[in-house]
């Protein structure tokens, strides 16, 4: 496995455990129920754990570029998968300009391992 492979599905793992701590996050009801608080906790804690790992092959910036805009995108799908919300026509633009960034930065940045 190359370092750029292992540092782009350690990134991955950071933004899938983002994206299920989140979507606990709004089961938590404040913090006041137990279970999906504790949920939330240990998935963020596991992805900053994965995202300080991808950070030893990519610089910070482009891994939380990455980090945080395919977040945004798949933690809007769970959004409508797991509490129905609906985004109107500018939010999905604005989500696909950020997933386009993505694409942009993983294509063309001389910044990144290829």
């Amino acid at each position: 496995m190359t370092s750029s492979f292992s540092a782009y599905a350690v990134l991955i793992a950071a933004i899938i455990c983002e994206v299920i701590g989140t979507t606990f996050l709004a089961a938590t009801q404040q913090f006041t129920r137990f279970w999906p608080t504790l949920a939330t906790a240990l998935f963020y804690g596991a992805s900053f754990y994965f995202l300080s790992i991808s950070l030893r092959t990519l610089p910070i910036g482009i891994a939380y570029a990455i980090w945080s805009g395919l977040g945004i995108v798949l933690i809007s799908l769970a959004g409508f998968v797991f509490y129905r919300q609906l985004l109107d026509g500018p939010a999905i633009i604005g989500i696909a300009l950020i997933l386009t960034g993505v694409v942009v930065i993983n294509l063309f940045s001389r910044s990144i391992l290829h």
